[in-house]
């Protein structure tokens, strides 16, 4: 059975949800309530700055272009919180090679990140595609990098878990 690139992006973006809602935390509760009290245009704007210095990560000889959707979805990480979540598309150069890309990535991602505010993983989806993971275990922050379409890499992006403001409905684009 042969699963689309959209269906294995949704299945990507629901991981990113339930992942963060199983998450634990050991953040203390009154440095976790200011976590939780970010609205949600703060926690878009974070996601997406955070996204573009990992696709910093990638030689600029290797990409013709880079794009950021620009707009998200809400997805629910308990019954109070939501995350924001979106995604960047890298566009390879002719002859670039994803997968090559990736773990070159990874290896930037492990150097870059020293301070240990996130953990760098890899491993491989179930269609065989190399796939890094970019995540904070105190926050539930997660990005996930794996070639999309043929030449293209993309990186799905959660944001920390967060409290709507009253009156805001979660649904549709953020």
């Amino acid at each position: 059975m042969k699963i689309s690139n959209f269906a294995a992006y949704i299945a990507a973006i629901v991981t990113i949800g339930g992942v963060s809602s199983c998450a634990t935390s050991d953040i203390p509760r009154e440095e976790h309530n200011v976590v939780t009290q970010v609205r949600w245009q703060e926690a878009k704007a974070s996601t997406e700055k955070e996204a573009l210095e990992i696709a910093a990560l990638i030689p600029k000889d290797k990409i013709t272009s880079i794009v950021q959707k620009e707009t998200g979805v809400l997805l629910s990480c308990s019954n109070t919180e939501h995350n924001w979540n979106g995604s960047t598309s890298i566009t390879l150069t002719q002859g670039s090679e994803a997968e090559s890309v990736v773990k070159e990535l990874e290896t930037a991602a492990r150097a870059h990140y020293t301070d240990h505010r996130f953990e760098v993983s890899s491993d491989r989806t179930i269609q065989g595609t190399f796939r890094v993971e970019i995540s904070d275990p105190a926050t539930s922050e997660m990005y996930l990098i794996r070639e999309d379409d043929p030449g293209v890499i993309r990186i799905a992006s959660g944001s920390p878990c967060f409290t709507l403001p009253e009156g805001i409905y979660p649904g549709g684009d953020f």
